[in-house]
Formats: C-alpha cells, sequence, structure tokens
C-alpha cells in the first residue's frame, strides 16, 4: 500500500509522531502488519491525547453526566444535549485552541470559534449565543515579578490579547453569532502560553438531534464545505507530537478561518438536516477527514471507505497524509440515505457550497482509504477510534500550600489598594474587549457583557437561558481540588444572582505536561473537586475539552479546569444584575462576612505575593445561600445581585455602583453582627480592615432591595438558616465604608474611571 515515495517507518519517525514503542506494537497487532506512512500518521492523530484523550479519559469518567434532563450524554456525540422543557433542547460544549493561538493569535482565535459552533450545529442546534474565557500573560507593569525582559515580554502579551480578542470578533460577527460573555484573567504564568477557551450554545427540538454514526451499509458518503488544503497541518502537527514550547521551533502556519464559507455550510447543513435525505453527520474537526470517517463508522458498528481523488482540494500535489491529516476549516461529512443523494447535491448547490461524494458505508468495520485507485490505508476503525491506550500517570502532590502569615504582610493604603484592584486588568471592566463583539446580533441579548452571567432570550422556544464560565487559576495553583470546587460554586453562584436555576456544565481542562507527576496530580485534583461539586448542585457535566502540554520555557501554566454553565430563567421578572438600582435601597450581605485572606486577588495585586490556601468552600453553606437568594429573587423581593469573588466584598460593593445608566453611592458599615451567623473579627487595626475589606470567602452574595422588604428578606434568611448582614443603603456620589473605629470614602466617578478605562490605557502605555 505504500507509494514509493512516503517515508520509510522507521524507529525514529515513530517517535517524531508521538507514539510509543508499546503504542507501535499495539497498531502491529491491530493491523497484523507494519503501517505505512500514511496509516502512521492516522492512528499518531487519533491516538493522541487530542482526539483520544489517553492521559484523561480515566480521571473524566469521574464525571457525573446522567440527569434527568439530559439528552445526549457526554462523550456520546460532538455536544452535550440538555431538556429545556416544552419540547426543546439545547446542545452547548466548550472546546480549546491554546496552541494555535499562541503561533497566530488572530487566527488561532478565529478558528477556534469557527470549530465550536460546528460542534453546535452538527447536532442539529442552531448557534444561538458564544462565551469565551481567556487567559493572558499581564499587560502592564505588575508587583508579580516576571521573567525576562518585561517590556518585551508586556509587548508581546499585548500582542496576543489584542489579536486573540480580534479574531474572535472577526469570526462571531460575520457569521452572525452573538458573543454575549465570558471572563478574562491576566497572569505571568500564561506568558508564551495563552488559553483561549470558546463556548457555544444552540437550541433545538427533541426530535431535531442529529448523530455522528455512518449507518446503513451501502450510504453515500458526502464531503461538504471548504476545499482541503495544507493550512490545517498545523492542527494536525499539534494532535501527533504533543507539541510543547521546546519543540515548536519548525512549526506551520495554523488554520485559516473564513466565517462567510461557515455560515452558508451551517445555513446548509440545517436545511439538509431539516429533511430526511441524512443518516449520520459530523464535524471534520480534530484530525480532519480521518477523525470524522473513523468515528462516524466506529459510532454505527459499520465501516467507510471514501477516495481521496473526490476530496475537494485547494492545492496541487497533496498526498494521501496530508489530505486525511489537514484541519483545513469549515468542513462536514455527511452520512447520506441512499437514493437522496440529488436532495444533498442540490440543497449544497443553492447555498453555494462545494459538495462531492466520496465514498460509502460498507459492512466490514474497516476504515478504507483510497487515492485514484491506489489503496493508501486499511484500518479496523473501532481500534482505531475507541481502542487507543488509556494511561493513569504517575501524580505527585507538592508540599501542602502553607496558610498566608497576615504577620508578614505589611499594612498600606487600604483606600488606595481598592483603587489598585479596580485598576487590574483581570478585574477591570472589560468593555475594551466587548465593544468589539456584536453581542446584539440576532436581537436575543436580554443582558449584555458586563453582569455576573449573560442572559439571552430564545425567541423560537420562548425560554430564557443564562449562562457564564468560571475559574480561579491561582486558587487552582495553589489548591487545585478546592480551586476545582470553587469553579463550579461560582459558575452557580452568577446564574442564580442573574435569577437563574443552573441545569448543566461543560468544562474545559487546561493543564501541562501530563508526564510530569506534578502537573498530573493537579489534574487529578481538580477533576475530583469538579466532579464532587457538579454532584452537589445537581449539574452533570455534558461534555468539553482537556487541552495538556500547556508550559512555556519560563514554567507550566497555573491549572485552569474551566467551568461553563447554562441556567433557566422561568420569568423575565426574574432577571436580574448586578447593579444597584435606585437610592435609598437596602444593602444586604447574604452569607458570612468572611476572613479568608490567602490565595487572594489584594496578596497579588497590592503585594506581588501568589501565597496562602485558597478560601475552603462549604458546599452546604454555599447551597443554602444560592437557593434562598433564588428565592428571594422569585418573590420579586430583590432590586440587584453580585457574586462576591476577586477582591472580596470592597470590589463588590464598588462594582455593584457602577450602573450603565448612572452610577450610585453607597453607605457602608461593616461593623455589625451578622443575623444567622458568626462575624469575622473586626477591630479597628489596619489589617483587620483589609480582611473585612479584600478577603475572599465564599459562599457570599450582595443584594439590594427596596427598604419596604428589608425586614421580610432579613426575616425569611433568618428563618433559613442563613447568615446575612444589612450593611447599608444605596445612594449618593461616593462609596463609605465604616469598619470599627475606621472609615473609607471614595468617590464612586474616580472609581469607574479607574476601573472603566484600565485595559485601554494599559494598552495605550510605553
Amino acid at each position: 500500500m505504500s507509494s514509493i515515495l512516503d517515508p520509510i517507518v522507521t524507529p525514529e519517525l515513530v517517535a517524531e509522531h508521538g507514539l510509543t514503542p508499546e503504542e507501535f506494537d499495539r497498531i502491529k497487532k491491530i493491523l497484523g502488519r507494519d503501517p505505512n506512512f500514511t496509516e502512521l500518521g492516522i492512528f499518531s492523530v487519533m491516538w493522541s491525547e487530542h482526539c483520544s484523550y489517553k492521559n484523561s479519559r480515566r480521571e473524566l469518567k469521574k464525571f457525573p453526566t446522567t440527569g434527568p434532563n439530559i439528552l445526549v450524554k457526554a462523550g456520546e456525540e460532538n455536544a452535550g444535549v440538555v431538556d429545556i422543557g416544552d419540547g426543546w433542547a439545547v446542545a452547548f460544549k466548550i472546546e480549546s485552541h491554546n496552541h494555535p493561538s499562541a503561533i497566530e493569535p488572530f487566527q488561532g482565535a478565529a478558528t477556534g470559534v469557527g470549530g465550536i459552533i460546528r460542534d453546535i450545529f452538527t447536532m442539529g442546534a442552531r448557534p444561538e449565543f458564544l462565551l469565551n474565557s481567556l487567559r493572558f500573560g499581564p499587560i502592564n507593569e505588575s508587583r508579580h515579578a516576571g521573567t525576562g525582559n518585561r517590556k518585551d515580554q508586556i509587548k508581546t502579551n499585548r500582542r496576543l490579547f489584542t489579536g486573540v480578542v480580534s479574531g474572535i470578533a472577526h469570526y462571531g460577527n460575520c457569521i452572525g453569532v452573538p458573543t454575549i460573555g465570558g471572563e478574562i484573567y491576566f497572569d505571568e504564568s500564561f506568558e508564551g502560553n495563552p488559553l483561549i477557551n470558546v463556548f457555544c450554545l444552540g437550541v433545538l427540538r427533541h426530535e431535531q438531534v442529529a448523530r455522528g454514526a455512518a449507518s446503513g451499509v451501502g450510504n453515500p458518503v458526502f464531503y461538504v464545505g471548504a476545499e482541503t488544503g495544507r493550512d490545517g497541518l498545523a492542527g494536525a502537527a499539534f494532535a501527533s507530537r504533543e507539541l510543547t514550547e521546546e519543540s515548536r521551533a519548525d512549526r506551520p502556519a495554523v488554520q485559516v478561518g473564513d466565517p462567510f464559507k461557515e455560515k452558508l455550510l451551517l445555513e446548509a447543513c440545517l436545511e439538509l438536516l431539516a429533511t430526511d435525505a441524512v443518516a449520520g453527520i459530523q464535524d471534520m474537526g480534530a484530525a480532519g477527514l480521518t477523525c470524522s470517517t473513523c468515528e462516524t463508522a466506529s459510532r454505527g458498528g459499520t465501516g467507510v471507505e471514501i477516495d481521496l481523488a473526490k476530496v475537494p482540494k485547494r492545492e496541487p500535489g497533496m498526498t494521501s497524509y496530508e489530505i486525511l491529516l489537514s484541519e483545513s476549516q469549515e468542513r462536514m461529512l455527511i452520512i447520506a440515505k441512499r437514493g437522496q443523494e440529488n436532495v444533498v447535491r442540490e440543497v449544497f448547490e443553492k447555498w453555494d457550497v462545494p459538495c462531492a461524494e466520496i465514498g460509502r458505508v460498507t459492512d466490514d468495520g474497516m476504515m478504507r482509504v483510497r487515492n485514484n485507485g491506489t489503496l493508501a490505508a486499511e484500518i479496523p476503525a473501532k481500534p482505531l477510534a475507541d481502542e487507543a491506550p488509556l494511561y493513569s500517570r504517575e501524580a505527585i502532590a507538592p508540599p501542602p500550600t502553607p496558610p498566608i502569615d497576615l504577620a508578614s504582610v505589611p499594612a498600606i493604603d487600604n483606600h488606595e489598594a481598592l483603587r489598585q484592584l479596580l485598576r487590574d486588568p483581570t478585574i477591570a471592566s472589560k468593555n475594551w474587549v466587548y465593544r468589539q463583539y456584536d453581542h446584539m446580533v440576532r436581537t436575543g441579548t436580554v443582558v449584555p457583557p458586563g453582569s455576573d452571567a449573560a442572559v439571552f432570550r430564545v425567541r423560537e422556544a420562548n425560554k430564557i437561558l443564562a449562562a457564564t464560565s468560571d475559574c480561579n487559576s491561582l486558587y487552582c495553583r495553589l489548591d487545585p481540588r478546592e480551586g476545582g470546587r470553587i469553579a463550579v460554586a461560582e459558575a452557580a453562584r452568577n446564574l442564580t444572582c442573574s435569577g437563574a436555576t443552573p441545569l448543566a456544565v461543560t468544562d474545559n481542562l487546561n493543564f501541562g505536561n501530563p508526564y510530569k507527576p506534578e502537573n498530573f496530580w493537579q489534574l487529578r485534583e481538580a477533576v475530583e473537586g469538579v466532579s464532587e461539586t457538579c454532584r452537589a448542585f445537581g449539574t452533570p457535566v455534558v461534555g468539553g475539552n482537556v487541552s495538556l502540554y500547556n508550559e512555556s520555557p519560563a514554567g507550566v501554566v497555573d491549572p485552569t479546569p474551566t467551568v461553563a454553565m447554562v441556567g433557566l430563567i422561568e420569568d423575565e421578572r426574574h432577571i436580574t444584575t448586578q447593579f444597584f438600582k435606585a437610592a435609598g435601597d437596602i444593602i444586604i450581605l447574604v452569607g458570612e462576612m468572611g476572613d479568608e485572606m490567602g490565595a487572594t486577588h489584594f496578596l497579588k495585586v497590592c503585594h506581588g505575593r501568589k501565597e496562602g490556601l485558597p478560601p475552603r468552600l462549604d458546599i452546604a453553606r454555599e447551597l443554602a445561600v444560592q437557593k434562598s437568594v433564588r428565592e428571594l429573587i422569585r418573590a420579586g423581593l430583590v432590586q440587584s445581585a453580585h457574586d462576591c469573588s476577586e477582591g472580596g466584598l470592597a470590589v463588590t460593593l464598588a462594582e455593584s455602583c457602577f450602573n450603565p445608566n448612572g452610577l450610585l453611592g453607597a453607605e457602608i458599615d461593616c461593623s455589625r453582627r451578622p443575623v444567622g451567623g458568626a462575624a469575622a473579627s473586626t477591630g479597628a487595626s489596619h489589617s483587620e480592615a483589609a480582611t473585612v475589606l479584600f478577603n475572599e470567602s465564599q459562599a457570599r452574595i450582595l443584594i439590594s432591595v427596596p427598604e419596604a422588604h428589608a425586614k421580610a428578606v432579613l426575616d425569611q434568611l433568618e428563618k433559613s438558616g442563613v447568615p446575612a448582614l444589612r450593611l447599608g443603603v444605596v445612594g449618593g456620589e461616593f462609596l463609605s465604608i465604616k469598619i470599627a473605629q475606621e472609615s473609607f470614602r471614595w468617590p464612586t466617578g474616580d472609581l469607574h474611571g479607574d476601573w472603566y478605562h484600565s485595559i485601554e490605557r494599559s494598552l495605550a502605555a510605553e
């Protein structure tokens, strides 16, 4: 089967493809012979972490994946599907494009958006909106020491940041799918290896769920979408060789996206799926034509035979290896029902999308690839797609993180500390970013970017959805299990603050090289934390992505198990945002005052210290706080609700003052004891004031209520056993906070200026 032009398969070539000698022996046993060069490439991508999750699948099995509202479980198809009532469902998923974005930020991010959109309409769902979760190195000078030449590194970080944002905006805006929310963190650990996680959600009827199986022996196989080129081989290279920074010297260009072609492909596929002509459909994503062919055959328990000579190509002289491993964008594989071939051709001709019949479904379980009559590859489909070796790598825990010694933290000006925190790009307004996104296209966005969660009305289903993404990477660095638990809890808290009931989760696990025992320990611990908390919250994991080998010469990224969560708002009257609404409203903290200062943003930004134990999550208390706030919202008693997280209570109060329709101040007294719980010590010393202002204890939500409802709200919280504290009143032009004998006072206009313009000023700085 080998061409005389193919390289000879040597041990060195096997190693270059990321396969171990043991894995190569396994391949020979499956084939009953040595593989040729093309088959070696096929196995290398399909058995890579990128496609097979060989180093993480055993950990992923710990996630809860079932529930009464789950229609398609994690791992069954391209995306999970969740029932939202009245015969309607949502399909959603999050995936990464980290390594391509580090090479070419615009196209890397743009094609990440295109890929996740295809995963959704492959399920038969119309994509409704996008979120993104992004991590970059610092874009301004920070207190935490970095490496190398800081000015050059910051310039590089800015280039990556602006390029990624431009790429996301370009693709989403052009295809007409709104980007309505997300999160962005900046930290030295992401220098040289940004994290680009993109989420998409689509809506469909239960009966519209499409499957990616090659069913029906004799059914024709169609290639539809953009022509195949060599531009996508970067993705295949990353998949097969697990490239890290040290091995990126000779790297090809990343995939190039065309959102206009994808829009045509989307509409054509949805129109075709509305007919009775489709037996199966699969996105050509990771590993391109290789993955879509063998996975559809494996799912269908069948075989597939294709001829590469019939594949539309935009470059001459492409080899079988290049065609099969290319990850050129905007392509799909469709298994049509026999006799319906003309229906397929007519639909794609109408939308001016390339369409070619390239093969058929067979009954022998083989993935058989021909090229102009020559047999290029012949591999059993199921072992290739589903029987990659699975590993449990060695896991070694580092020494336990010691608690922070507050006596070692020098006293600073807390008045200036709040302004410093609000200027930090991680906490500051992301308006510079989301102004570039068309978040109002299709007019479904109810709560635009800037509040705790995005809220979107699906008009055809008459449903209101809320969505968010969360992960504090610093918590996960210092305690990955606790960080994973908090990521789930905070995502649910953000949905609760928007008036939604959490439904389900998709996650993106971003970690370093799993062959390093400390990195694999982080992965295992984070998965345990996410799994435990998802079970407690009743939010099953419906799918996601694993991205490993996220390292640069300076070190590994802070572990980032991103959690994207979707919730349902039953009545539009329950939609709630984080901003104070009217002078005279009463401000109440639901939850304890808190006193946990380890791993806080205050320590990192104001003292340059990434230290201490992260806050501990009390799941029972978190559930009680969120349940109580949802009940208060549904009773019509709440004007605003805001999650208390990074930066602590002081930042939460300031952000609540920043109503886009007009700034509002607040008079706050933190000297009272909470109702239904014990207060933290709030003496007059400087360090204790900092603890009250900036601690990041969990299970806390700041709400504002009309004065007439304040007593009823506090009584209901006390009856539920949920601690609460009446902090003060909305109004005036200042944020004033009293802590025992110490008082602080900031003009809200000054705080808003620090917060609103921070990123723009950082990018403009020399």
